[in-house]
């Protein structure tokens, strides 16, 4: 039986990150996967939505390239080529991690992984076949899945989750998608602009319904312009997939409607990959499907630790890294700080772009700050304007007392690349008056953050 200092449930971007510091450190390191090294955010989530995204936004600007004072005339697209670009790109990015495995001399055991009392693995090939493995610390690291309701069941081809939605043989020409979270507003997104006809349905409220309000109705006007239909504080309470296409009823506050398609995307959030592993076996305890932990990713049972979507943390790719780092950091004995979960930025890559950080508006309120709010609208930016993306805009919130800054919330083109301004910012506890005293690059669509801080200082030059 082979003898490891740490063995590492799953290859996704908390799992691999995890086994390249274990070995960084100097721990004998093994890595176990079912399927593909990257799990699902390289081979079916982050990594190939962003390349679908990008082939949906170059397929509109040249739609609109007369507004840019070109002629493209009879633009086209192929579907197929489209989804094979995606899957070019994902197939590199695991071929990526592959290398990074050599590199560090991490073993990579090909196989279903479950956990045994006694700080042991045993892995069960495709063949059938068993082997066991122990180690002194086993990091359980299996990620999540697409979460079906009972009364949205999932066939794989009428009714899909996110991963056969990036991979679909023929265009829709109808879709229904259910749940407008990041997944669900992001392939929104794609089919609409790739010329599905798109109808969102959203049991909350508001779209997006974990970001700040204005963030929200800004989408929505968003999506609505370009021609996406929404339906807030609705519910898909049957499927019919009986006939050509899918017949969804869908309970409104005006009653009940049927919506007819090819294919409904459910994408209501994710159910984690704890069942089968073992846990029952060891004694490890959960919770509402989630792997309890402490600060450092232990789990009641020593030896034993779990990172990423299985525990109660907010279920993204950075946050799962940044739990295996402190997990075999804090393993090797040097000093390391909990993470700071009210300091995780969240990203939606649909077009327009969301980006926040920190409290909403409505959450500040609610624990009593009295605040300062600035918002600078990209239609007064010079940089947006010329870029020919004037939509969104940068809303901050600040602590009127103290200044400590409380929430970054961006919507429009680019700003997921800008929001980890906010999220350093927040960490080194930097003022309003620091952040506006910090000279920004003109022009560029980053001074939009330096002026939403002078509108909430009543310092603003440019509205």
């Amino acid at each position: 039986m082979s003898k490891f200092d740490i063995i590492v449930l799953g290859s996704g971007p908390g799992g691999y990150v995890t086994a390249i510091r274990a070995s960084q450190l100097g721990f004998k390191t093994a890595i176990i996967e079912k399927e593909s090294l990257g799990g699902v955010c390289l081979n079916w989530g982050c990594i190939p939505t962003k390349a679908l995204l990008k082939s949906a936004q170059v397929f509109e600007y040249l739609k609109h390239a007369e507004d840019y004072g070109l002629n493209a005339k009879d633009v086209t697209h192929d579907f197929d080529a489209v989804v094979k670009r995606s899957r070019g790109v994902a197939d590199g990015m695991s071929k990526g991690v592959q290398f990074l495995m050599k590199k560090n001399k991490i073993e990579v055991i090909n196989g279903f992984g479950k956990v045994k009392p006694g700080k042991k693995v045993e892995v069960k090939a495709e063949n059938g076949d068993t082997t066991e493995y122990s180690a002194d610390n086993i990091i359980i690291a299996t990620g999540a899945r697409s979460r079906e309701l009972p009364s949205l069941p999932q066939d794989g081809e009428k009714v899909i989750g996110y991963r056969e939605a990036m991979s679909l043989k023929k265009q829709p020409k109808k879709m229904i998608v259910v749940g407008s979270g990041a997944i669900g507003m992001e392939f929104a997104y794609f089919y609409h602009s790739m010329g599905t006809e798109v109808t969102v349905v959203e049991y909350m409220p508001n779209v997006v319904p974990v970001e700040d309000e204005d963030i929200s109705k800004q989408l929505e006007r968003s999506f609505k312009k370009s021609g996406v239909k929404i339906k807030t504080s609705a519910e898909v309470t049957k499927v019919d997939t009986s006939g050509d296409g899918v017949k969804a009823t869908v309970k409104t506050k005006k009653g009940e409607e049927v919506l007819e398609a090819d294919i409904v995307l459910s994408a209501v959030g994710i159910k984690t990959n704890i069942e089968n592993i073992g846990l029952e076996d060891v004694g490890i305890a959960t919770d509402r499907d989630k792997i309890l932990v402490n600060d450092y990713y232990q789990t009641n049972i020593p030896g034993y630790y779990a990172i990423g979507d299985i525990t109660p943390g907010q279920a993204l790719a950075h946050v799962a890294s940044a739990e295996g780092i402190i997990c075999v950091e804090k393993l090797a004995g040097m000093h390391v700080e909990a993470l700071d979960y009210g300091n995780i930025p969240g990203c939606t890559y649909c077009i327009p772009e969301i980006a926040s950080v920190g409290l909403t508006e409505k959450q500040a309120k609610e624990k009593g700050y009295d605040l300062k709010i600035g918002k600078f609208p990209f239609s007064a930016s010079g940089k947006a304007k010329a870029a020919g993306t004037p939509d969104g805009f940068v809303k901050v919130i600040f602590d009127a007392k103290y200044g400590e800054w409380l929430g970054c919330h961006m919507i429009g083109v680019g700003v997921t690349d800008m929001i980890a301004e906010a999220v350093v910012a927040r960490k080194l506890e930097t003022t309003g008056h620091e952040v506006l005293k910090a000279v920004h690059p003109h022009p560029t669509m980053s001074e939009a953050v330096m002026e939403a801080v002078a509108d909430a200082y009543d310092e603003v030059i440019h509205l």
